[in-house]
């Protein structure tokens, strides 16, 4: 009997974590960090299940709802082997340490707070620290090439294959056998749309008996890429021939990329109007070297464009800021400046102090270039709200707000729809990593487009294959 059981990103679009298994052979798909509302309870929360008994862990790319809880599945037991593609064992090591450091200033914070109110008893270690993070990478970690196939014991098998999400991310293919029947179970992972501005485009697979697929956008269509672009094209030119500021809250992997990308090449064409722009992130600055190391995963324009020009995410007018000090000095540019700081959702990161020191300015506008959670900061913005709570303090919104969806490095309901009907002969399909409203959209979608039912995953629900 094989089962799957999913103890994140079921009815909910982070956590990324599903438990598959094959007789006596356990693997879990991913093993990430909740965000959002409630988020912080969760991850500390103990695992719905042993994690001593896991034999192997398949990681399908590095953003941290898809790897910010490994650290704790060591803390916790695990010793089995982690399996996944070589720019993701990079990227990872550099997401996890900054996160391991972000968890203990947290933890200082909560310290600090319940010393003030004499409640220090209920206040617990942090989920991890950065020892933990550097056992993962001392484990018995796997590294496999795109459709290379990694045979595991009772005739099992685990082949990756390019999901064009960001670097190195993979949707990942379980052969093994049932009745002496050939069968395969795929899960999605995070895929990408197939019209990607810096990587390649995601592989598309044919055969399987059971896929799991993500639904973040299984709601609806993303504008273009080529008319996402023009919009961020024109909505940087406009607010700094204003002499305002822009204030781009960008994930450090992928997307801060493909804005020093489209920087790059606004500058190459002299589109970017006289202004200093800076990479206020150590975590992106560390990824974007990353993105140099393996221009073989990037797309033909940006691979080549690194041989012309040996670095397709730097211009001359490029600053970046490492230290804290550094980015507090940016406070004294008051016009004509681009910011790109983490983190993405603004909940936490360098961001929260530049829109603490310019949210209020009409003359800026801030334009938010990836998906925000419910629960936090650059949700509350795109929602709509006069006021934000920053460090303690009420902030006017008065800044234009853009969002550009365009960008998104997941796929859309097209997409989504796309990628599925390239498989044949399909018995059971499986919505995962999505908000349940817009899962039930999807759901529906598929009926009427694809004429298959779907059965969105409940989490800790085990389902036989």
């Amino acid at each position: 009997m094989v089962t799957v059981t999913s103890y994140g990103a079921a009815e909910t679009v982070t956590g990324s974590c599903h438990l598959v298994k094959i007789g006596p052979i356990k693997i879990l798909i991913d093993c990430g960090m909740f965000q959002g509302d409630g988020g912080s309870e969760r991850n500390y929360a103990p695992f719905g299940f042993d994690p001593s008994d896991i034999d192997y862990l398949v990681v399908t790319h590095a953003h941290l709802d898809h790897i910010g809880r490994i650290p704790k599945l060591l803390k916790d037991g695990f010793s089995g082997k982690i399996i996944s593609t070589q720019p993701t064992h990079d990227i990872a090591n550099i997401m996890l340490r900054d996160s391991a450091k972000i968890l203990k200033e947290e933890y200082r914070t909560l310290r600090r707070k319940a010393r003030r109110h004499g409640d220090e008893a209920n206040i617990v270690e942090p989920l991890y620290t950065e020892d933990h993070v550097k056992e993962v990478f001392l484990k018995n970690w796997h590294i496999l090439q795109y459709f290379e196939k990694h045979k595991l014991p009772k005739h099992i098998h685990v082949t990756l294959g390019n999901a064009g999400h960001i670097m190195g991310s993979s949707f990942v293919m379980i052969d093994y056998q049932e009745e002496k029947t050939a069968k395969r179970v795929v899960f999605s992972g995070d895929i990408g749309s197939p019209h990607r501005l810096i990587i390649d485009a995601l592989d598309k697979v044919e055969e399987a008996d059971s896929l799991f697929i993500e639904s973040t956008y299984g709601d609806r269509t993303h504008r273009a890429l080529k008319e996402s672009i023009e919009e961020f094209k024109q909505t940087i030119i406009a607010t700094l021939e204003r002499n305002g500021n822009v204030l781009i809250p960008s994930f450090a992997l992928e997307r801060t990329q493909e804005v020093l990308w489209l920087l790059h090449e606004m500058y190459k064409d002299n589109e970017l109007p006289k202004c200093r722009v800076f990479i206020d992130s150590p975590l992106a600055i560390k990824a974007t070297r990353i993105y140099n190391k393996y221009p073989i995963h990037l797309n033909d324009e940006v691979e080549y464009a690194t041989l012309d020009d040996g670095n397709p995410f730097s211009f001359q007018t490029l600053e970046t800021t490492q230290t804290k000090e550094e980015s507090i000095l940016i406070n004294r540019v008051k016009e004509r400046s681009i910011i790109i700081a983490g983190s993405g959702m603004c909940n936490g990161g360098r961001i929260m102090h530049h829109l603490k020191h310019r949210l209020w300015n009409k003359l800026n506008t801030v334009i938010f270039v990836g998906f925000q959670v419910r629960g936090t900061l650059g949700r509350s913005i795109i929602d709509g709200d006069e006021y934000v709570k920053i460090y303690g303090e009420d902030i006017v919104v008065k800044a234009q707000i853009q969002t550009i969806n365009g960008f998104s490095a997941h796929a859309d309901q097209n997409d989504l729809i796309e990628w599925i009907s390239n498989f044949k002969n399909l018995k059971k399909l499986y919505l995962i990593h999505g908000e349940i409203e817009k899962m039930d959209i999807f759901h529906q979608v598929i009926k009427d487009k694809l004429n298959r039912d779907a059965k969105i995953m409940e989490y800790g629900v085990s389902v036989e294959l």
